[in-house]
């Protein structure tokens, strides 16, 4: 039994097993006769639907519990939550606000603890990402990744993670106060998104005004208009394919064009979601 709390719980031999599981369409009943609760103190479309399919294809039974239900901090402890949840779970799953909330209840069971999103790290998001990379491009070497926009937050964070582990080309475009504050292995930072999008196989953005930042909204739609994943800026990469880990707001980080484009794989990334986290739940008990 294993926890996954970030990609660095994984390393290079942990993303390919659970790529590698992903693929399979069929992992057989794992988790038959089995709970996973899915707790979500922050609400979300596509994990909510892509984890409850995948515990469902392995055969297990998800409890989607809503934050009031189990007052995670507030009623109780985050470790009492999860003593409470294990004893009726297989894995306890979560979407947080406060990583370190992770940390304590995966530290106060042996049952594993899967981070579905915490304000540090998205690892379901970049395994998805991984996939997706993987299936337009074929493999990972000679992959150029480039991300454009906010990259002080969990997505970026893992994703680029996860290229540092794999060897894959990464670079950044972000605004001063927005840059990725980690120094990793292959992944370069800029101010320029030109220069960071010129040649790149993938381009990738992300909202940027996210939960609980709406206080500084003005700021960062000033900070970040340069930013926007036009038109104008794929045709400096004309064969990149654009991703977003989506909700997108229209007009603001990506435009109208670039995201129903010919170019644009985002369905196909969201899609990904489940496989991924049916490898990730796989991977976790042991499969």
């Amino acid at each position: 039994m294993r926890d996954l709390l970030t990609i660095a719980d994984l390393g290079r031999d942990g993303i390919e097993a659970i790529l590698a599981l992903a693929e399979r369409r069929d992992l057989g009943q794992t988790l038959a006769g089995k709970g996973v609760a899915l707790v979500f103190q922050k609400p979300s479309a596509r994990t909510r639907n892509s984890m409850e399919m995948a515990v469902v294809q392995l055969g297990g039974h998800p409890i989607y519990i809503q934050k009031d239900e189990v007052g995670l901090g507030t009623r109780e402890t985050a470790e009492d939550v999860a003593r409470t949840l294990a004893c009726y779970h297989e894995v306890i799953a979560a979407r947080v606000m406060d990583h370190w909330d992770l940390v304590r209840m995966a530290g106060a069971t042996d049952t594993p603890v899967l981070n579905m999103l915490s304000d540090t790290a998205h690892p379901l998001q970049a395994l998805a990402d991984l996939k997706t990379v993987k299936q337009l491009l074929g493999g990972f070497e000679g992959a150029r990744i480039a991300y454009v926009g906010d990259a002080d937050n969990n997505v970026c964070r893992s994703l680029a993670e996860a290229c540092s582990l794999l060897g894959v080309e990464m670079r950044i475009a972000s605004p001063q106060g927005y840059a990725l504050p980690e120094t990793l292995e292959h992944v370069t930072q800029t101010d320029d998104p030109a220069e960071a999008v010129a040649g790149a196989q993938i381009v990738y953005t992300d909202v940027w005004v996210s939960m609980g930042q709406d206080g500084e909204t003005e700021a960062r739609m000033e900070a970040l208009a340069p930013y926007q994943v036009n038109e104008a800026l794929m045709a400096r990469a004309p064969d990149a394919h654009f991703l977003h880990c989506l909700p997108a707001r229209r007009g603001e980080e990506v435009t109208d064009g670039v995201m129903d484009g010919a170019k644009s794989a985002v369905w196909l990334q969201a899609e990904n979601r489940m496989h991924t986290g049916r490898g990730a739940l796989a991977w976790m008990v042991g499969a």
